[in-house]
């Protein structure tokens, strides 16, 4: 955390290729490549947990906290790896405005990845597919056999399962597994390939300098293997249903709060057993990538839990988690603690101090230092060095979108007494850019959106809304050598090379 380094936000699925979504194959290479050529030292990623239309594919609401993406596999090396053949591969029809267009991608990736398992079945070289399957045992079997009964039962819930399954009755499920083991067979080939492409990809990334930072969802989802093999971890009545459901509690922002409806965890539970579910969960992920960052990193002090019954967030309560017995020994494993903690929103001083303790880094977020005072904690001379800045995240407006549609007057005329100048939407990017550069904070990460000064029309979510989010492309391009090189210099100025 001591170095002065910077670097880009650009999820996976991002990244233009032609079969309608991003994934680990050449592009990503190029853009790995760009990120060198241009002095970055960080690519902070989303989740690249297996996402779900039912769940407007969100990468936070995933059916395994521990596996990988298949629509993340790239066909092109595929092909590489004698796979698939060449014939096989047609370019899937992009949208003119850069969107994942998922009805599209999912089966035509599909039908890719199950040629390919076909093909993988008629060779006779499983030696490393093996290896990883035995390596991965721990958290791959279950995700296998919960994905290959998902398929079996038609989709529904796992709760509605019959009931010896749903409960996960060993005889039932060896029955099952006997039954399914083609479909078992088929989701450990896909976790095989996507892991051999990831791997392949996170080393060529630091063998060029660049850290992965990779993010994990504080909560997962309720239809998910997680709470299916680990009920125990979680707070359900007898048919596996939660008994309470997170959220945050009414704000500034909202009369109601929010509630995200994921099962909370019995930490008493977790406590008991050493917190092994967690730490698996953290050990996958550093292996994964170089730093996590673990969102809503509050709940892991005390969280906001309502009973599972309520339609809003109004009626809940804050609970405690024993946070200092699990970082301590946490930290005992992982001694760097190569953690960034999501801090935004309002914090609390035991929060603050379990931070403080372990020297755990927070976010600051520039599209958050104005509208206040010249006391606001995301002002760039407010900083400390042990933070993460950034000029925005995911779940926020593109710069250029925040100053033309949602910042008010009195924001801009603070934005130009900052700046000495008044900005343009289209000039504000730049300004804020060099901003960040030039302030305090150690590490600095942009979207590539802001790098590119694109409006409000290419965030990636809106949190206020539950559909036609997680689609966003980077168009084919945009990243050329000046763009690079006017990146590189501003580095080299600020001293994050």
């Amino acid at each position: 955390m001591n170095q002065r380094a910077s670097g880009l936000l650009l999820h996976i699925s991002s990244i233009p290729t032609r079969f309608g979504i991003g994934d680990f194959g050449p592009e990503a290479f190029r853009f790995a490549d760009f990120l060198a050529e241009s002095k970055q030292h960080f690519w902070q990623i989303l989740p690249l947990n297996p996402t779900d239309p039912a769940t407007d594919n969100s990468p936070y609401l995933s059916q395994s906290a521990y596996a990988l993406n298949p629509l993340l596999i790239s066909p092109e090396t595929l092909v590489e790896e004698k796979l698939l053949d060449q014939k096989d591969l047609q370019a899937i029809p992009c949208d003119p405005e850069n969107r994942i267009l998922y009805a599209q991608v999912i089966p035509e990736k599909s039908r890719l990845l199950q040629i390919a398992f076909t093909n993988f079945q008629k060779r006779s070289d499983h030696e490393d597919f093996l290896r990883f399957c035995q390596e991965q045992a721990w958290w791959l079997e279950d995700y296998a056999l919960f994905m290959a009964l998902k398929k079996h039962f038609g989709g529904i819930p796992w709760t509605t399962w019959e009931k010896p399954v749903r409960d996960r009755d060993p005889k039932s499920l060896n029955a099952y597994r006997k039954e399914l083991a083609a479909l078992i067979e088929e989701r450990r080939f896909y976790q095989w390939a996507a892991s051999r492409q990831w791997m392949r990809l996170k080393t060529y990334c630091s063998q060029h300098d660049i850290r992965i930072i990779g993010d994990i969802p504080i909560y997962v989802a309720h239809e998910s293997v997680d709470v299916w093999a680990n009920p125990q971890f979680f707070k359900l009545d007898e048919d596996k249903l939660p008994t309470h459901v997170a959220g945050v509690p009414p704000d500034y922002f909202s009369e109601t709060g929010q509630l995200w409806g994921n099962p909370v965890y019995n930490w008493q539970a977790l406590r008991q057993q050493g917190f092994r579910w967690w730490n698996d969960r953290v050990a996958r992920n550093l292996n994964l990538f170089d730093v996590v960052r673990i969102d809503h990193f509050r709940g892991l002090v005390a969280y906001w839990e309502v009973p599972a019954d309520q339609t809003t967030a109004i009626h809940g309560e804050w609970t405690p988690v024993p946070v200092y017995d699990f970082l301590d020994q946490l930290q005992q494993k992982f001694p760097d603690m190569p953690i960034i903690a999501e801090d935004l929103g309002t914090i609390t001083e035991d929060v603050k101090e379990v931070i403080a303790h372990y020297q755990v880094p927070g976010m600051k977020v520039l599209l958050f230092a104005f509208g206040g005072d010249m006391e606001n904690p995301y002002l760039p001379h407010n900083l400390s060095e042990s933070c993460v800045l950034y000029t925005g995240t995911h779940d926020n407006n593109t710069l250029a979108g925040w100053f033309e549609s949602e910042a008010d007057d009195a924001m801009r005329r603070q934005v130009a007494g900052y700046l000495g100048h008044m900005p343009t939407p289209a000039s504000l990017p730049e300004d804020f850019l060099k901003l960040s550069m030039e302030s305090v904070a150690n590490w600095v990460i942009f979207p590539v959106q802001d790098i590119l000064g694109l409006g409000m029309e290419h965030r990636m979510n809106n949190p206020a809304t539950s559909s036609g989010n997680w689609q966003w492309r980077l168009p084919p391009g945009r990243l050329t050598p000046e763009i690079g090189k006017w990146l590189a210099d501003w580095t080299v100025v600020t001293g994050r090379f």
